[in-house]
């Protein structure tokens, strides 16, 4: 996978959410995700699906559940540095249809 492939399995707001989930916590289950993030169980599965597709995270049954977590440190750590790095920049366009 390149660089830009990468951050167009990233660049979704629920994806990037979950991913920031599992970046502080570790793993969780799909009922953890639509729970902390408010979003209904299929829109959560699908994102899911997503990211696993593109091998950023990968899942393993816990009896009736799938627990997921992030595919690989690198990643864990690119989540905590993108989130952290957002945080430091100054808001530099005012006009949300621009990105």
């Amino acid at each position: 996978m390149n660089g830009v492939s990468l951050l167009k399995c990233i660049c979704d707001k629920t994806r990037f959410e979950i991913l920031e989930l599992l970046q502080k916590n570790k793993e969780l289950c799909v009922n953890d995700f639509v729970e902390k993030l408010e979003k209904d169980q299929p829109l959560v599965s699908h994102h899911l699906k997503t990211l696993r597709k593109c091998g950023i995270v990968k899942s393993r049954d816990e009896g009736k559940k799938a627990i997921y977590t992030i595919s690989n440190n690198q990643l864990s750590e690119l989540i905590s540095i993108v989130t952290k790095t957002s945080k430091r920049i100054p808001v530099l366009c005012s006009d949300d249809k621009c990105c």
